[in-house]
Order: C-alpha cells, then sequence, then structure tokens
C-alpha cells in the first residue's frame, strides 16, 4: 500500500480551514485527535476544548486551524469522500465488465474499512464508522446553500458522478443514474447504521453480516437497472 500513499493526494477546499492542518505537526495532531474524539464521543459531545486538552495544546490554537467544530467535520467528511474515490477508482482500474465494477462499488461502500498507510494522521477505519453515524450532519443544517455555494460537498458530489457514470455503463438508457448513486452511498451507511443501532428497521439486526447488506443493495440496483423504462 506504500506506493498509492505517493500517489494519492487529496486537494482540500482551502475555505474549509484556516490554516492549513498538513503544514505541521499541530494541525495533523488536531485531525487525528479530532477523528479519534468525535468517534469515540459522539460530534455532538465533541468540543475543541476536549480536542486540546487530548493534544495538550491551547484550545485558542486549535481555532488558529478551523473555525468551529462543524467546519471541522466538512474537512475530514471531504478527505473520506476523495479517498474513497480513489480506492474505487484504483480498484475498478482494469475491471471491463460494468455490472462487475458497479458490483465492486458496492462492496466498497458496505465493507469495514482498514486503515492503510496513505495518511499517518487519517484514520480511514474510524472516518468510515463518522461517516456512517455523523456524515449526514455536515449537509442537513440551515448554511447548507451557503455551503454548498462554497463548493463544500464537492468531493461528495464527484464520487457520485464516478459512480453514476458506471451505472451508465451498466444501462445507457437509464434515467436516474445520480439519483441511484447517491441512493447506492446513503442505503450502505444506513443500512449499515440501522443494523448496529436499530435492528428492527432492516432484515439484518440479527446476522448483523455485511454481506447480506452487499447481497440486497445488489438486488435492488441491478433490479432498478434491468427494469425497462
Amino acid at each position: 500500500m506504500k506506493s498509492m500513499k505517493l500517489e494519492l493526494h487529496i486537494k482540500m477546499n482551502e475555505a474549509l480551514y484556516l490554516r492549513n492542518p498538513e503544514s505541521s505537526e499541530l494541525g495533523k495532531n488536531i485531525v487525528k485527535h479530532g477523528i479519534q474524539l468525535i468517534y469515540q464521543h459522539g460530534f455532538e459531545a465533541f468540543t475543541f476544548k476536549k480536542l486540546a486538552e487530548d493534544i495538550g495544546t491551547t484550545e485558542a490554537g486549535v481555532y488558529r486551524y478551523f473555525e468551529n467544530k462543524h467546519k471541522l467535520l466538512v474537512y475530514l467528511t471531504a478527505w473520506y469522500w476523495g479517498w474513497l474515490e480513489f480506492q474505487i477508482r484504483f480498484h475498478t482500474n482494469n475491471v471491463t465488465d460494468p455490472e462487475l465494477k458497479l458490483k465492486k462499488v458496492i462492496e466498497l461502500l458496505a465493507t469495514a474499512v482498514a486503515d492503510d498507510d496513505i495518511s499517518d494522521y487519517e484514520n480511514e477505519r474510524l472516518l468510515h464508522q463518522i461517516i456512517i453515524t455523523e456524515g449526514s450532519k455536515v449537509y442537513l443544517t440551515r448554511q447548507v446553500g451557503q455551503d454548498n455555494k462554497q463548493h463544500f460537498f464537492k468531493p461528495y458530489k464527484d464520487l457520485c458522478a464516478v459512480i453514476g457514470d458506471i451505472v451508465i455503463e451498466c444501462n445507457k438508457s437509464y434515467k436516474y443514474p445520480k439519483s441511484l448513486a447517491s441512493t447506492i452511498v446513503e442505503m450502505a451507511h444506513f443500512q449499515n447504521f440501522f443494523m448496529n443501532n436499530l435492528p428492527s428497521l432492516t432484515d439484518f439486526g440479527k446476522s448483523k453480516e455485511i454481506n447480506e447488506i452487499i447481497a440486497f443493495l445488489n438486488e435492488l440496483v441491478f433490479s432498478s437497472l434491468k427494469n425497462k423504462r
């Protein structure tokens, strides 16, 4: 995986931060420990005061990098979407069958993520869990329109565009590639969340098997694509 580390550089939207966290050890620690604390305690209980105490710095030092905790959460999710887009491109690069491509996408979206060597301070495994439990809080806000004008959600849109293109490869006459792409992403995460937290909302609450979610998504997606309309 070290070769992947050399190849991958995710360009972040400069409007998300006051100072680039990649530019210093403190900035990297803010990101690293921010991920850990949000994962452990949840976004609502997370504060910059707690983050500063965890790192061993001042609260003012944290605010020099991020305006508020919402901007930090948007930053973390944007990084994750960029990383996930890379994963999809990497794992489907040599796959010629579009249906196999889409199945690989579904598998990547639904399967638990392992941390890799791409970044020393971004923990992809924890970020995946944060996306599942906290990701919707990034855009379900009153300032979503303003945030959208600043292109905060571009990495998510880019990811869905890549998936939508694969949908079109599977069925060029399919009318709803964008809708299906975003539905696949959201449903993979919601079903995982429901399975572990609100099991009566899924058919996977007892088994806790990711493979069942993958099978469900494959059936749903490919039934829709094969439906002649």
